[in-house]
């Protein structure tokens, strides 16, 4: 969508910030011996307190509340019996409405004890999303979103898993553009526009450069075994610093 009002601002910060808060809750119960399935019931039980609705059940039928994947499952991963374990990689996307507003943000937890590799992994992602999100400035083209999460990626030895993309989001969980994708294409013409809302999200791994999907029909992952990592935030653009409305 393109924030038109003061009430768009408004309805988009208030889901931004009850995503953002119930990943921080979930984020807290991330330990050895929990199943995916009870992280995801917290969540459940957060979304509810605040009234909002879990976007990819509302909008794809997806069987669990938010979006759970470990280590070579880069995304879609579904809740159920899985039990963490020490050295996992617990990545937690959660998209959600509220009075018609829709807001998508995502962590990849690292569980104790974790290996150098997979510290800088997460280290290097999340350093892609704010590079990214530092280089969105209305009147630029969409690419340096691209531009920057590849610097990264070369700057720290990973590679990106090209297929995994941001995306528009605002009046449902993906809307216009469909893909902001995480590499450089200077061929890409689109531009940056005030107003835009938009998810960036970089998915950086050990080793592969696309995904494939489980048996599940859901679950994304890596084809060779190699570590993934996510960050994301929903962001608004500005002929400035842009909105961080996942931010807390």
């Amino acid at each position: 969508m393109t924030v038109d009002s003061d009430q768009d601002i408004k309805g988009l910060k208030r889901i931004g910030r009850i995503v953002a808060l119930v990943l921080q809750e979930m984020k807290k119960h991330v330990r050895p011996g929990i199943s995916t399935r009870e992280l995801d019931e917290i969540g459940a039980q957060f979304l509810q307190q605040y009234g909002a609705r879990s976007a990819p059940v509302l909008v794809y039928g997806f069987p669990g509340t938010t979006c759970i994947s470990i280590n070579d499952e880069a995304a879609h991963g579904i809740p159920g019996e899985r039990v963490i374990q020490p050295g996992d990689l617990v990545n937690i996307d959660i998209s959600a409405e509220l009075d018609g507003y829709f807001a998508d943000t995502a962590e990849t937890i690292p569980v104790p004890p974790v290996g150098r590799v997979q510290q800088k992994l997460c280290r290097s992602t999340k350093n892609a999303m704010l590079r990214a999100i530092a280089a969105v400035k209305a009147g630029l083209p969409l690419n340096v979103i691209g531009k920057a999460v590849e610097e990264e990626a070369l700057r720290s030895g990973f590679s990106i898993l090209r297929d995994l993309n941001g995306h528009g989001v605002g009046r449902s969980i993906h809307e216009e553009p469909r893909h902001v994708p995480n590499y450089y294409n200077r061929l890409d013409r689109r531009q940056l526009v005030e107003g835009m809302v938009i998810t960036v999200e970089p998915f950086l791994s050990t080793g592969a450069n696309h995904v494939v999907t489980a048996a599940d029909g859901w679950t994304l992952r890596t084809p060779d075994g190699s570590l993934s990592a996510q960050y994301e935030h929903t962001i608004i653009v500005t002929r400035g610093k842009p909105v961080v409305v996942t931010a807390l």
